[in-house]
């Protein structure tokens, strides 16, 4: 969808104003020795009182089961989709937390992730995340009216892959939103290796479009695994992994990242 009225842009700035709240919030709660279970209890717990119901809470994708959690926890080697019965193990110093958060605020989506670390932080962690904060940032810098979607994912490939030398995951990648939690287009984070494998590559960019973008990068691997059916996944390898998400809504005059907030988060807590 495009988003061009005043009343439209307003609900989508509005709910994605409660995502960064929720992540403001959880950097003040989150410490070593929380479990999985508390850190969703406490999102669901932050969602009610923002009148921001969870919109992962209960998803259903063809093959999956309900999504069980308020929000998507996914620890270390963990990439995505991480629910809160995936592991008792409480957090422990130096794991890092990649937390995504999802609303519905009055009939619109909110959408964005952010990757903390707990107490301390090894180099090639600090390496890692340094790394997927700078690709959003670049990336979502790249959205411009006119140009193709493309651009989004060879900035971003570029800079990860080229200049930090960690790995994109291949196969997720960033969607369109908006009352829905997803819509076209599908936004790859690598520029597709072969004709046909991401047909919205050279689809291009109009003003009003609003889309989630997110990088998820691994130290060493493209590859994921999952376990049979469930949610959770991991890097093929069980190297480290981050998940960085930004709402963006692109203008005549440049990308508008609804949730800039997340960029003054702290990168450890705890």
């Amino acid at each position: 969808m495009l988003v061009t009225s005043s009343a439209d842009i307003d609900g989508a700035t509005r709910a994605a104003a409660c995502v960064v709240t929720t992540h403001q919030r959880l950097v003040e709660f989150l410490r070593e020795g929380l479990t999985l279970v508390e850190i969703d209890a406490f999102v669901g717990k932050t969602l009610a009182e923002l009148h921001a119901p969870s919109c992962f809470l209960g998803y259903r994708i063809r093959g999956h089961p309900p999504f069980p959690s308020h929000a998507c926890l996914s620890v270390n080697q963990c990439v995505v989709h991480g629910t809160h019965d995936m592991r008792a193990t409480p957090l422990r110093r130096g794991d890092i937390i990649s937390i995504d958060i999802g609303v519905r605020h009055r009939g619109w989506i909110g959408d964005a992730a952010w990757t903390y670390a707990i107490k301390e932080r090894d180099p090639i962690n600090e390496a890692l995340m340094e790394c997927g904060v700078e690709s959003l940032r670049r990336g979502v810098e790249a959205l411009r009216v006119g140009r193709p979607l493309i651009d989004f994912a060879k900035t971003v490939q570029g800079f990860v892959e080229g200049e930090c030398h960690f790995h994109l995951v291949r196969g997720l990648g960033g969607h369109g939103y908006g009352h829905d939690l997803h819509a076209p287009p599908f936004v790859s984070n690598v520029a597709p290796s072969y004709p046909g494998e991401w047909p919205d590559a050279w689809k291009q960019i109009k003003a009003g479009l609003l889309v989630a973008v997110e990088p998820m990068i691994a130290v060493s691997s493209s590859e994921t695994r999952s376990n049979g059916r469930e949610w959770p996944v991991f890097t093929s390898d069980n190297s480290m992994s981050v998940h960085y998400e930004a709402d963006v809504l692109v203008t005549v005059d440049g990308p508008i990242n609804l949730t800039q907030g997340l960029f003054d988060l702290p990168d450890i807590v705890g």
